[in-house]
């Protein structure tokens, strides 16, 4: 697995793991990265199966290898405790991190993300779905701004979104590829073993995301047992490329009031 470290060098550096969402790869990170490495040690990599990650998964690919995956791969490499930031798919696999390896995980961080599949967003997949099956690869990757980013960013941002469109139907990850781990972040579904999570967890919504409704947040904050909740008001369902900014400070800040007290201390 394709893995990227930035920032602090030291051994004992507080670690952020960020892990994005289906579309698997790190550069989704790209409008974090400076606000994240001056404060710590930053790990992005692209998920099995995509990226410079290639592989071919298997049937019945789930959430729990996701995770463990992730969970090998930083023991590689000598990171044995860090906090996760997961967008949507990418905080799942923070989640089920926290419940298969509690000893690595210190604070959890889900971007629109649910504890269970909610009817609209299955019915937005399915959509993608049928228009990657029956159409095809191109369907699918121009459709897919459209559940990413809110109408009036896309009207002022096309030139970039028509290159990352050519990029993204370049080095698509593969149908199979992309319908297993589809398959895994549909049948995700931490309601049983939510009480076992106690890890700081931040749920974070925009409340305009035309993929996740924003109440899915609200409900996983409330239900988890160490559960906290901020609301944007706009960015759509990646209101952390649209909003960057905005979406920095709060992270920053969250990260900071929840902080270690020798963490504290050495910032």
């Amino acid at each position: 697995m394709h893995l990227e470290i930035q920032g602090l060098t030291t051994e004992d550096a507080p670690t952020l793991v960020l892990a994005s969402g289906l579309g698997g790869v790190a550069g989704f990170w790209q409008p974090q990265l400076a606000a994240l490495t001056p404060h710590y040690r930053v790990v992005t990599y692209d998920q099995r199966g995509t990226g410079r990650s290639a592989d071919t998964l298997p049937d019945g690919y789930s959430m729990a290898m996701m995770a463990a995956e992730l969970a090998e791969a930083l023991e590689q490499h000598g990171i044995q405790r860090y906090d996760i930031i997961g967008h949507a798919l990418g905080g799942l696999i923070g989640l089920q991190l926290a419940l298969d390896f509690p000893q690595r995980v210190g604070r959890v961080v889900v971007i629109n993300g649910w504890l269970s599949l909610d009817a609209h967003t299955q019915r937005c997949f399915q959509v993608r779905q049928d228009l990657l099956m029956n159409v095809g690869v191109e369907a699918f990757v121009r459709a897919q701004p459209l559940f990413l980013y809110p109408a009036e960013w896309l009207a002022r941002n096309q030139d970039r979104i028509n290159a990352e469109d050519a990029h993204h139907v370049a080095h698509f990850q593969g149908m199979e590829n992309l319908l297993r781990r589809l398959h895994a972040l549909k049948s995700a579904d931490f309601r049983p073993q939510v009480a076992r999570i106690t890890q700081p967890v931040l749920a974070i919504c925009s409340q305009d995301d035309l993929l996740v409704p924003w109440s899915c947040s609200p409900q996983l904050a409330q239900t988890l047992p160490n559960g906290s909740l901020i609301e944007m008001a706009w960015g759509g369902h990646a209101m952390s490329v649209t909003d960057a900014d905005n979406f920095n400070a709060l992270l920053l800040r969250w990260l900071a009031d929840t902080a270690a007290p020798a963490q504290r201390a050495a910032s």
